[in-house]
């Protein structure tokens, strides 16, 4: 290459009538644009000379007409090489416009803003005569984290990166962008890019700065580690990564997502942008962890705006009717009259609970509709789609609340008895609590779904919450045109089948036509009952129309939850050294461990140590396992005919 070292070529500062570009790069799963990135642009607009929007895939008309009031132009590419290889058609679709401005600005959608004004960091470095500074910045570290080896040098985060007109105008510039190479894989692109962009304009002479140190904050990586003290000094941008990135890593550096949404509120940052877009595009319950949205409510109400009543009704499937009144007490605690539609599939049920209202004249009872269903088939989630489903799609309700009748045969007395607390207390524990319930969906307009967490007491939830249903629900979900991405081991999901909601949330499933035959046994999915899968898809469905959920407890239930989790966590981490993300990482490299067998172990130390080997003898093993099984079988038979 021939030397085009930028001896002589002065960096210089900016002055109140400089011209700025900025190149702006949005990617979306649907082809649509979230409403954060108008908000972000529009902040732009009186700093910006032209806003060029880049999109890397589909653009849809909607997504169109929300980027065109608080853009210049708007580039559509196909979607290949990331944000960099976006931002290289972006400067050839420039070309010698470029010329025009006095700085450039790199960015992308993976940030929310302003929520600190942009014009103070902006007037700040203004001031400074630098060739390119970003925002933030990641120190040096050795061996690279990427790699294992070699050096990750101090670099720019490329996410905001500012070049001036003395830099992006020499031939050394436009080498690099020539020169880009392809980059198929996300590492790739932070390879062979992100972590090499600062070091080879810096070693070719020109001068950078940085408007937030690494070096002044107590981490390498403020924008993940410490956003909350990025905000405080002024830093208009807000990482969305701290609210999708995998929780037990956060949990390693103790990033605490909910006091960072405190934070960005108290900034005056709109709130229903930030949960609208991680509605859509974070598993639910990455979500719920990375953004601690569990909420421990006091049973006297201290939030709820009685001048602000909501029309509820409340749907109850009862088949044992020795729990009406049990039932009907919980409902009783909601602050505001409900109209009561209880479905049952029996003439006879449907009788003795007529009866059964008529004693106790509840006085926050509207109105009463007793439904009679022809089919078991489903049980309560049938009840609720199809028995109910008018109350869904009608509109006469602002919140729908869904109870039942929950006995299971197949669970001890006391596994029965504590899940049915579980359900009932965590929802509607008392007047007080049942307000405070209410007062949530009140404070949170985009707020689709409330419900306890997952039982877990006398229950093996934990690493098992999709059961077998998975494949019947992605095979679901991609039949309704849902996008949200799947959570890898449970689903954040209301389990007992209990619930507070937003009709509207729901729509994408109450609006399919469910018919009774649908909850028969399915020959594709015959492990995965209908039922259960719509209810581990509940929160997807109304993520993917913009409504986050939340989890809810009562103080009591916290107590018996969080110490009963406690000590299985501590018991389960015993035998593996390190942080939890490195006991759960040893653990899935190692694989299922089986019954422990000699096989089992075998596989598993090969799986640890010789990964190779395992995936190469991977059929072999399968086939050993699946010929015990068979003759366990077959002994276990010969012993049941004897």
């Amino acid at each position: 290459m021939t030397d085009v070292s930028p001896v002589g070529i002065a960096p210089a500062s900016l002055d109140a009538n400089a011209r700025r570009l900025f190149i702006y790069v949005v990617w979306d799963r649907r082809g649509e644009v979230e409403d954060y990135i108008p908000y972000a642009l529009a902040g732009m607009r009186s700093h910006a000379a032209h806003i060029l929007v880049v999109i890397n895939g589909a653009l849809s008309a909607e997504g169109r007409a929300a980027l065109e009031p608080v853009s210049d132009e708007i580039l559509v590419r196909e979607n290949v090489g990331f944000d960099i290889w976006a931002h290289k058609d972006a400067l050839d679709h420039m070309g010698d416009r470029l010329g025009d401005f006095d700085e450039l600005v790199l960015t992308n959608d993976t940030w929310f803003g302003p929520v600190r004004p942009y014009a103070g960091v902006l007037s700040r470095m203004d001031a400074r005569p630098v060739h390119f500074w970003g925002m933030t910045d990641h120190a040096r570290e050795e061996p690279n984290p990427f790699t294992g080896d070699g050096v990750l040098h101090y670099h720019l985060q490329s996410f905001w990166i500012a070049v001036r007109r003395e830099m992006f105008l020499s031939e050394r510039w436009k080498q690099y962008w020539h020169d880009l190479p392809d980059m198929p894989g996300y590492f790739d692109a932070v390879l062979q890019h992100e972590t090499v962009f600062t070091e080879h304009f810096a070693s070719a002479g020109f001068t950078h700065d940085v408007a937030f140190a690494s070096e002044d904050y107590p981490t390498d990586h403020p924008a993940l580690f410490n956003p909350d003290l990025l905000l405080a000094d002024g830093c208009p941008l807000l990482k969305r990564r701290p609210f999708f990135h995998y929780p037990p890593f956060l949990d390693r550096h103790a990033v605490i997502g909910r006091e960072i949404l405190r934070d960005v509120a108290g900034h005056g940052y709109p709130m229903p942008l930030i949960w609208e877009d991680l509605a859509r595009n974070v598993a639910p319950k990455t979500l719920n962890a990375d953004a601690g949205a569990l909420e421990v409510l006091p049973e006297v109400d201290v939030s709820y705006d009685a001048t602000r009543p909501f029309r509820v009704a409340v749907v109850m499937d009862i088949e044992h009717v020795e729990m009406a009144d049990e039932l009907l007490d919980r409902a009783s605690c909601l602050p505001d009259p409900f109209d009561l539609i209880i479905t049952t599939t029996s003439p006879s049920r449907a009788r003795q609970l007529r009866e059964t209202l008529d004693r106790r004249a509840d006085s926050g009872v509207r109105s009463v509709d007793v439904r009679v269903l022809p089919s078991e088939l489903g049980r309560h989630m049938s009840a609720f789609f199809i028995g109910c489903r008018d109350v869904l799609l009608d509109g006469r309700h602002d919140l729908v609340v869904k109870l039942h009748s929950k006995r299971s045969s197949r669970k001890s007395f006391n596994v029965s008895r504590y899940f049915t607390r579980h359900q009932l207390e965590n929802l509607l524990s008392s007047p007080g609590y049942a307000a405070n319930i209410l007062a949530l969906f009140q404070r949170e307009p985009g707020l689709g779904l409330v419900f306890p967490p997952a039982p877990h007491i006398g229950i093996p939830t934990s690493g098992a919450g999709w059961s077998l249903h998975r494949p019947r629900a992605e095979a679901l979900a991609r039949s309704l045109g849902i996008r949200v991405p799947m959570d890898e081991v449970s689903p954040l999901a209301p389990l007992g089948g209990m619930f507070v909601c937003r009709p509207e949330a729901l729509r994408l499933l109450s609006e399919h036509e469910w018919h009774s035959s649908d909850y028969a046994a399915s020959q594709e999915f015959p492990k995965a009952p209908l039922g259960p899968t719509q209810e581990r898809l509940l929160t997807y469905a109304a993520g993917e129309r913009g409504f986050h959920s939340r989890t809810v407890m009562n103080a009591e239930h916290a107590d018996i939850s969080h110490t009963a989790l406690e000590f299985k966590l501590d018991q389960l981490a015993s035998t593996t050294p390190g942080y939890p993300i490195e006991q759960i990482q040893f653990l899935h490299r190692s694989g299922p461990t089986g019954r422990g067998s000699a096989l089992d172990l075998t596989r598993m130390y090969l799986r640890l140590n010789h990964p190779e080997a395992a995936k190469s003898i991977a059929p072999f093993t399968a086939a050993a396992r699946g010929a015990v099984h068979r003759l366990k079988s077959l002994r276990l038979g010969s012993r049941r005919v004897t």
